[in-house]
This record gives structure tokens, C-alpha cells and sequence, in this order.
């Protein structure tokens, strides 16, 4: 575990390889958590996927053990393509599959437009390539100011889980770390993301792409990611059923397994 110095404040990664002394040169894969949580929502995929790849984690600006950037801090695509690449630098890694969530998973899309030379694949789970396609995102600074981050977290919590989707240990600890966000963090990363159009971008992704979403998902309904998946070029897609839009942690195990058989398929092929 370590601290990442950037021009813009600390940025808190750590590197996980347990991979075997005989692997050849392991693959990096790089995670990339969406806003209201930290690298911890990916703990289910790390035994999956930790004795195949390096695996590179960190906590969004803003978030969990980073930086908590001043009100105004100006966000942007390109800032958080800056922090993703300075992290998997400071990993060791040229290159890396990047799997990204919901915000994270735009940004894999940005990057595979704007840096494909730093990917080996992206994917991206329950990602949005137009922010003001995603539902209830537009509404979120009035509901936090009239309401406040507890209820905003219990209000995402139904988006992003089913009934039953996770134990309630689980279940708490997700609406505790999603509620102590820095409100201003959380809508100022929302207002951000609802300007984001990437539509005439992904036709120039070249980078080998998987989408996993939920099939319920309030954000992101069926049509939307049928809509970006036509538009990638050569994109696979995998749904989950009855699965919202926290599927990377509800169905994390087994969307782990998808993403590794993936990762492994391209790296066969590199």
C-alpha cells in the first residue's frame, strides 16, 4: 500500500500479485470503482482473478483513503485518465486491462479512445457512454441538499441492488461507505458526468471491449446498453439476470469468472 503524489493531491493504490515465481510477465489488471464507494467493491474478483494477473487497485480522487479535492475542484475525463495512468505507473505497468465500474467504466471507454496504447482490454461493467441517459443522475443535487447523503445512499442502494441481492453485512457496509462521501465530491462528480457524450467517440474503439451489466438496472435498462454495445466495434456483452446496477458486487464472483476467461483469451491472442 502506498501514496501516489500528483499535482492534485495523494492518491492511495496498492498492487496485489500473488501470481506463481514461474508466471512469464504477468498481465496488470487495474480496477476502477465509480462514485459513492472504494477499491473495496471489487474484493470478491481479486481471489478469481489474483493468481492469473497483477492486480492494481486505488481509490478514486475523492474517495475511501485519497485526496478529498476542495469544492470547485474542476473534474474531468481527462483529469481521471491522468490519475488511472499514473497509478498503473506507478504499478510498473505499460499496459494493463482495465476493468471499470459505472463512472469507472466510462472513463475504460475514454481512455481505449484517447490512450489505447496504455490497454491491453477494457471492461466495463455498467458503464454509461452518455451521462444524461443515466436515470435519476440529473436530480441528484437537489435530492442532497434537501435531503442528505444518508438518504441519497439509501435511495442509490435500491438502484444498485435487488431484494436479496447481498447479505445484510454486506448490504450495511456498502450504504455506510457510500453515505460518508463528501457530498460535495459525489454531486460535483455527477454534475460532471451527466455532461459526457462519448456516442461519436466509441466507433473508434479498437481496444478489445466487455460490457457486464445487470439486466435491471434503473440507470442503465436494456436499450441503453443495447445502445452502446452497437456502437463499439466488436464488443462483447454479458447480462446477469435480475442483477442492478451494483452487479460487480452483487454477482461479483461470478462476473469475475467471465471477465478472467476474457482476459485470458486476449492475452492468448496478443
Amino acid at each position: 500500500m502506498a501514496m501516489l503524489e500528483t499535482a492534485d493531491g495523494p492518491l492511495w493504490y496498492d498492487v496485489i500479485d500473488l501470481t506463481p515465481p514461474w508466471a512469464a510477465a504477468p498481465a496488470t489488471v487495474l480496477f476502477h470503482h465509480g462514485v459513492g464507494t472504494d477499491h473495496r467493491i471489487w474484493a470478491r474478483w481479486w481471489p478469481v482473478l489474483a493468481h492469473h494477473f497483477r492486480l492494481a487497485v486505488f481509490d478514486l480522487r475523492g474517495h475511501g483513503r485519497s485526496d478529498v479535492p476542495p469544492p470547485g475542484y474542476a473534474w474531468s475525463m481527462a483529469g481521471l485518465a491522468r490519475d488511472a495512468l499514473a497509478v498503473a505507473d506507478a504499478a510498473g505497468a505499460d499496459k494493463v486491462h482495465l476493468i471499470g465500474e459505472s463512472l469507472g467504466g466510462a472513463l475504460a471507454y475514454f481512455l481505449a479512445v484517447h490512450h489505447p496504447e496504455r490497454l491491453h482490454s477494457i471492461v466495463a461493467c455498467t458503464a454509461p457512454h452518455r451521462g444524461a441517459a443515466v436515470d435519476w443522475l440529473g436530480e441528484w443535487r437537489a435530492f442532497v441538499e434537501a435531503n442528505g447523503m444518508c438518504a441519497w445512499s439509501e435511495r442509490m442502494m435500491e438502484r444498485r441492488f435487488a431484494p436479496g441481492a447481498l447479505d445484510d453485512a454486506t448490504w450495511q457496509w456498502f450504504h455506510r461507505t457510500q453515505a460518508a462521501c463528501a457530498a460535495h465530491v459525489v454531486l460535483d462528480l455527477g454534475d460532471m458526468l451527466a455532461a459526457v457524450d462519448l456516442s461519436a467517440e466509441l466507433g473508434r474503439v479498437a481496444t478489445p471491449c466487455l460490457m457486464i451489466a445487470g439486466d435491471s438496472s434503473p440507470f442503465l435498462p436494456p436499450p441503453v446498453l443495447a445502445d452502446t454495445h452497437a456502437r463499439v466495434p466488436g464488443a462483447e456483452m454479458r447480462l446477469f439476470n435480475r442483477a442492478r446496477h451494483g452487479v460487480v458486487l452483487s454477482h461479483g464472483r461470478e462476473a469475475a469468472e467471465v471477465a478472467r476467461d476474457f482476459l485470458a483469451r486476449v492475452d492468448r491472442s496478443r
